[in-house]
């Protein structure tokens, strides 16, 4: 394999698919980046895969002799990032003299040159492909808008496996995001689905309107999609799904990840239909406050008290650190119900907040012990449930 392209491409893709080089891997060379060069196209394609969590991406560059090796990822990403800008070409010994020299590979820039020892390209485990699963195409944005806006909610506890993930269920208009850990929940509604009913392959398959598919996915890895997207415009995403695996496709990228196994809960029925109190607030008003009153609540429990004050039309943040001190925050709001005093997790509010990107938000209860949900306004259909918390008068 011999090839010449360019340090800041090389450098860049490197560090997309590094992301799904496990830490400590069960096999060497699941340490180590997949290079597949071809001399048709002129394209190098970069593959990572952990066995749970795969990211494959390409890009132009001079193919000489095509070929195919797998190098580690972590030197090698640490070198090219410290190359100097320009072409870089990177050569394997495969020249049939002796084994042992065909897996190290000459990497020449214009001040330098590194020979790095790899493995053997077949002993790289292939990518999980989706065949005669549902296909969905996304708009990028409407992906990323749902991911950012429920991902915050799902849980970091290994032992409740099926809650580390985020659960995507398909409908005919639009993919519903849902995130819990147990004290809160984020439900988010997207629009513009296109369900094709195609698996990668062109076949006839099942729409998604015909297949209820309802999956679960590690938020570890729409974690790392997230990143991903964020770098791309306009396209869409190609979604492909099967009972075990997920495959997103976009432009020359792809990153392919396992499914959570086990019933997610009945998130639906946790949302109460009527509420007797509401209150309206501006955002970034209410979130400083609760940012600010945060300092003080961290060094007891974290709770925070909410006051409801019809009349007045005011809301209180305060806590009561004892031994510590305290703190008291009013801001104006629109409020509908009776008088009402209720407690919760901060981070779980000031969470909430942040991953809405509306001016007003509005907040919907009935007791002090019941749901509360949050709402923006005027922004992609989201409810995020937090649960009070009881405390002692």
């Amino acid at each position: 394999m011999k090839l010449v392209c360019s340090q800041s491409s090389l450098s860049a893709n490197l560090n997309l698919v590094s992301r799904a080089v496990s830490s400590r891997p069960s096999h060497p060379v699941l340490a180590n980046v997949l290079f597949i060069a071809d001399e048709d196209t002129q394209q190098i394609k970069l593959s990572a895969f952990d066995l749970s969590l795969g990211i494959q991406t390409s890009f132009p560059a001079d193919v000489i002799v095509g070929g195919k090796l797998t190098l580690p990822a972590k030197l090698l990403t640490d070198i090219v990032s410290r190359l100097p800008e320009g072409d870089i070409t990177l050569e394997d010994g495969n020249d049939g003299a002796t084994e042992d020299s065909s897996f190290v590979t000459t990497l020449t820039c214009a001040t330098g040159r590194y020979q790095v020892r790899g493995m053997g390209a077949e002993e790289f485990p292939e990518l999980p492909v989706v065949e005669g699963g549902d296909v969905a195409h996304l708009p990028v944005e409407s992906l990323i808008e749902g991911l950012k806006s429920s991902l915050f909610s799902a849980s970091s506890d290994e032992t409740k496996q099926v809650l580390t993930g985020v659960h995507l269920t398909m409908q005919s208009d639009g993919l519903e995001f849902a995130a819990t850990d147990g004290h809160r929940l984020t439900v988010v509604q997207t629009v513009d689905v296109e369900a094709d009913g195609k698996d990668a392959k062109g076949k006839g398959a099942k729409t998604a309107s015909d297949n209820d598919l309802d999956v679960t996915i590690p938020a570890k890895a729409l974690q790392e999609l997230t990143k991903l997207l964020e770098r791309q415009t306009g396209s869409d995403v190609a979604v492909h799904f099967d009972q075990s695996q997920v495959v997103f496709e976009w432009t020359d990228q792809r990153l392919t990840s396992r499914l959570l196994e086990g019933q997610y809960p009945n998130y639906r029925q946790l949302v109460p239909r009527q509420f007797s109190r509401q209150v309206t607030a501006e955002r970034r008003l209410l979130l400083s406050a609760l940012e600010r009153i945060a300092v003080l609540a961290d060094q007891k429990n974290n709770i925070v008290k909410l006051t409801l004050d019809s009349t007045s039309q005011l809301l209180s943040l305060s806590v009561d650190a004892q031994d510590v001190g305290s703190g008291k925050e009013t801001i104006p709001a629109q409020i509908t119900g009776d008088d009402l005093d209720v407690a919760f997790n901060v981070k779980y509010l000031m969470d909430g907040l942040k991953a809405i990107a509306t001016t007003e938000i509005q907040i919907q209860l009935n007791t002090a012990t019941s749901p509360a949900i949050v709402t923006p306004l005027g922004s992609i259909k989201m409810t995020y449930l937090v649960m009070p918390v009881q405390v002692r008068s």
